[in-house]
């Protein structure tokens, strides 16, 4: 599993309701379910991931994030996670509006794109590629690029507050800066939320 998978996997409580939105092939699911005895549900528009997500016994839907989330009730589940995801969206503030209706704690990771890496290849002249955003510009399913700082400003936006937030170096380690200066030196991040 991945390094970011394993530690939202640490931030869920054992026996959750969880929903995971862009559950890719369900691997955190499949672990969470077996590991934790959480019960859960993921939502994917990649077809070819959803039969991954099936071939490893979770239960999924095909559906838009950015569209879908109205048919799921109101506090249907413990935990909503969004995992590397919220740089793909259209709408990524109606989405966590929606999350936040849907489960009473939310876990969202991103990639930095303030990271001093990405700033200094943007100063080259060139678009940012690294290990947390390795896509070239014209072949990347990411929308959107932020920062932490920006990140947060939409949190509070939304009316959410930040219980924990784990900042990570960019090969997937914890990183002991929670000030700004994670903003500088984190490669991505994990954030813990709930309704302010």
């Amino acid at each position: 599993m991945r390094k970011d998978l394993a530690l939202v996997s640490s931030l869920i409580p054992e026996g959750s309701r969880v929903l995971d939105l862009g559950c890719g092939d369900g691997q955190l699911l499949a672990h969470l379910m077996k590991a934790k005895g959480c019960q859960g549900s993921g939502v994917e528009i990649d077809p070819a991931a959803v039969l991954g997500a099936i071939r490893n016994g979770v239960p999924v839907v095909e559906l838009d994030i950015d569209d879908d989330l109205p048919a799921f009730a109101d506090h249907s589940y413990d935990v909503v996670v969004l995992s590397r995801t919220i740089q793909t969206l259209r709408g990524p503030e109606a989405v966590l509006r929606q999350m936040a209706r849907i489960g009473g704690q939310l876990v969202v990771s991103v990639p930095n794109f303030g990271w001093w890496g990405n700033r200094l290849r943007l100063l080259r002249g060139r678009m940012p590629v690294s290990k947390d955003l390795p896509y070239e510009w014209y072949n990347s399913p990411n929308v959107r690029f932020t920062t932490l700082t920006d990140l947060q400003l939409l949190f509070d936006a939304v009316g959410l507050r930040i219980a924990r937030r784990v900042t990570l170096t960019p090969h997937g380690n914890p990183l002991k800066l929670l000030d700004a200066r994670a903003n500088l030196f984190a490669g991505a991040a994990v954030y813990v939320l709930e309704a302010a």
